[in-house]
């Protein structure tokens, strides 16, 4: 009998307050030039290519290195989109044939004065350890703050 292989679970919900109405912040997830920027060129990672097909049935695609790493993909598929209100996707995360993370995501956009309280809630079966869904949010925290620093560029 083999040992079942280690899957962990896990969730973590992130809210951002954005100083830009729902319809800038929703156009940053929406448009590729400016979701490859603040999402698929991050400093210190290799960008081999970035594809974005937003509609519901359409999907996204990156694939990455970071330093000297492997190469790692991201296969995503949109289920939902509602303009400027909120966008359900699931995403695979893996090196070669081998997936190391499946997550379903919402992300919503709220109006809250002249900007966006932007709610983000992912919900994750992890592959390789148990440490990885920490790892997870503080990745997305990270691209969630280069998202303000695209939105400031105007």
């Amino acid at each position: 009998m083999t040992e079942p292989l280690p899957t962990f679970h896990g969730s973590f919900t992130i809210e951002r307050r954005y100083p830009a109405a729902p319809k800038r912040v929703f156009a940053a997830f929406a448009k590729e030039a400016s979701k490859r920027r603040w999402f698929a060129e991050v400093e210190g990672f290799e960008t081999f290519e970035y594809k974005l097909d937003f509609r519901v049935g359409g999907a996204e695609l990156s694939r990455f290195r970071f330093g000297d790493g492997p190469e790692v993909w991201l296969r995503a598929t949109y289920h939902d989109i509602v303009p400027e209100r909120r966008i359900i996707l699931t995403y695979a995360m893996g090196i070669g044939d081998n997936p190391f993370s499946v997550s379903l995501t919402t992300t919503l956009f709220e109006p809250e004065g002249s900007g966006t309280l932007m709610t983000f809630t992912e919900q994750g079966a992890y592959l390789d350890k148990a440490e990885a869904v920490k790892g997870r949010e503080t990745g997305t925290r990270d691209l969630f703050e280069r998202l303000a620093r695209e939105l400031a560029r105007g």
